[in-house]
């Protein structure tokens, strides 16, 4: 009888150990499951300010990730970028192309969606201008912002207009500026500037000149890198930067390509509600000029 018992209670035991050990692992499968479900960190949207000596420089650094979405707008009339952006409830957004105050029609190619939406081509007073006619084919080829989709993917790029498109990509989305910083300037090639025997005959941009400056670059992982330059109020005539050193200070934050949007009066930088302006006037005041087209983040 002793020897039932002694069986019976090995029995039990043996079950009892076998629960316990077949619980663990149970345990064990539902934390590592836990553990391979979870999703990996994406960068944010990185904000910076640099003081400098002549100037203060707003960036966003916007990271190659679905998670953003970067895309230009035209407005029907002009207006200031902080109420186009609220208007399209944007967290960021910068000014964008060339346009002409006096008519309120684009000078620089806007697409959207693939669509068409801005056309220097429609703007009378941008072609018949007599001082643009030596110019025209090429200021109808300035560079612009592109983001395509290739195989699913999103990528950015700056290209010439009449740029073939690359294959087994689609273009979705295109800002005209002008011109190139990076990898270098180009001025005299997109109709901003021109020499004639050793002498400088055309630089509407007034290149070489301190002034309010906008840029987009591409960095050498693909993100985007918004560039806004502020002059001083302390020193309205004596502020600010020259084509070549925005072209210069890009580069030295890793950009590779880059492209000048319209500056001036036109600057201005918009992030999560706070609006920052690039030119002041003579007596430092800052100058809030209604625009055309700008870039927003969603």
């Amino acid at each position: 009888m002793k020897k039932v018992w002694l069986l019976f209670w090995i029995l039990v035991s043996s079950i009892t150990l076998a629960e316990m050990l077949f619980s663990n692992i149970q345990n064990r499968a539902t934390k590592a499951s836990y553990q391979t479900v979870e999703p990996p960190l994406q960068p944010e949207i990185e904000y910076k300010s640099y003081t400098l000596p002549q100037s203060v420089v707003h960036t966003l650094l916007i990271p190659k990730t679905s998670r953003f979405s970067v895309k230009p707008i035209v407005s029907p009339t002009l207006e200031l970028v902080e109420n186009i952006a609220r208007k399209h409830q944007a967290f960021a957004a910068i000014n964008g192309g060339f346009f002409d105050p006096m008519n309120q029609k684009t000078t620089s190619i806007v697409i959207r969606e693939g669509a068409l939406i801005a056309d220097p081509k429609l703007n009378e007073r941008f072609i018949n201008n007599p001082k643009n006619a030596p110019y025209l084919e090429k200021m109808l080829n300035r560079s612009e912002l592109r983001r395509y989709i290739c195989g699913g993917t999103i990528s950015y790029d700056i290209n010439l207009r009449n740029e073939p498109i690359p294959d087994s990509c689609r273009l979705v989305d295109a800002l005209g500026g002008g011109p190139t910083l990076l990898p270098e300037l180009g001025l005299v090639p997109e109709g901003f500037a021109d020499v004639a025997n050793g002498r400088v005959i055309r630089d509407v941009l007034l290149s070489n000149q301190l002034n309010a400056r906008t840029a987009v670059g591409i960095t050498v992982d693909g993100s985007l890198l918004w560039v806004m330059v502020a002059q001083k109020p302390e020193n309205p005539t004596t502020s600010g930067m020259s084509l070549p050193e925005l072209a210069k200070f890009m580069k030295s934050l890793g950009v590779e390509k880059a492209m000048n949007l319209d500056g001036g009066s036109s600057s201005s930088f918009y992030y999560k509600g706070q609006t920052f302006y690039g030119k002041v006037d003579n007596k430092g005041n800052w100058v809030k000029r209604p625009i055309k087209s700008v870039l927003l983040v969603f």
